[in-house]
């Protein structure tokens, strides 16, 4: 049984969930932070839950009073609801942040991504690490997750492949691990009480993108269809949406089309 009072903020996203569970089966003292009273039904387990928005600071007022520790699994791919990347990946975190400096938190963990330090030019890594930058030079002890995605992401493969042909770009053979959320969440407090500052995960299983398409199909019932574009055509895509469209739409295109293995 440990005697660290914890703050889970993104408690309702996929990681969030099975962080919860995972601080509860070691015996912590869990805080929940839900934007909505109908979200409590979610959390029969923990011993608080905390209702506010991260865009609003003033909501925060007394999130993290008597907490030791912050995670953060707060994060968005697509922009939505009028919120964007620097909206709640920087902002809100940055809020949350606060709060914890503000109420002498311990420590503050934040997952973002793999190679998110190397990807700033992308909108969607661009806000995330701000918020990094932000929480090293805090002076709060931290810790920052960079999965290389998640298993649940793998959903876009298989929407990708109900259509019995799978159109890549290059030769397919950018790699993944995608972890499992009940994998990760292990990770992410093992990190903490280890104390590494930067931490990358990834599932044991590597797979290119050749493969997991060739898995998708095969769930669909379909035959192997792939076709490999070239990869000027993804760098051309990417460059014609930035001019044409906002970032909302051209986020996760950005996104889904530079990440893999590193």
């Amino acid at each position: 049984m440990s005697n660290k009072k914890v703050l889970v903020a993104g408690a309702t996203g996929y990681l969030g969930q099975y962080l919860v569970k995972e601080l509860k089966q070691r015996g912590y003292w869990v805080r929940a932070l839900i934007r909505k009273e109908s979200q409590r039904e979610l959390f029969d387990t923990v011993d608080d839950c905390f209702i506010a928005q991260l865009s609003e600071p003033a909501s925060l007022k007394g999130i993290t009073k008597d907490i030791d520790w912050v995670f953060s699994t707060i994060g968005i791919t697509r922009q939505k609801d009028g919120m964007t990347y620097m909206d709640v990946d920087y902002q809100g975190n940055a809020n949350l942040l606060n709060e914890a400096l503000q109420d002498g938190v311990e420590a503050f963990q934040y997952v973002s991504a793999i190679g998110g330090d190397k990807l700033r030019h992308l909108k969607i890594f661009e806000a995330k690490e701000r918020f990094v930058d932000e929480l090293k030079a805090s002076g709060i002890q931290y810790s920052v997750l960079r999965p290389n995605g998640f298993s649940s992401d793998m959903r876009d493969f298989l929407d990708m492949d109900k259509g019995g042909r799978v159109y890549l770009f290059g030769n397919g053979q950018l790699r993944l691990n995608p972890i499992h959320g009940q994998d990760l969440a292990k990770v992410c407090v093992d990190t903490m009480l280890s104390g590494d500052k930067e931490v990358t995960a990834g599932g044991k299983d590597i797979l290119t993108h050749n493969e997991l398409a060739q898995l998708a199909l095969k769930a669909w019932d379909k035959p192997i269809k792939i076709s490999h574009l070239p990869d000027w055509i993804r760098r051309f895509t990417i460059s014609l949406v930035r001019t044409f469209t906002s970032a909302k739409t051209y986020g996760p295109i950005e996104f889904f089309n530079s990440h893999g293995l590193r």
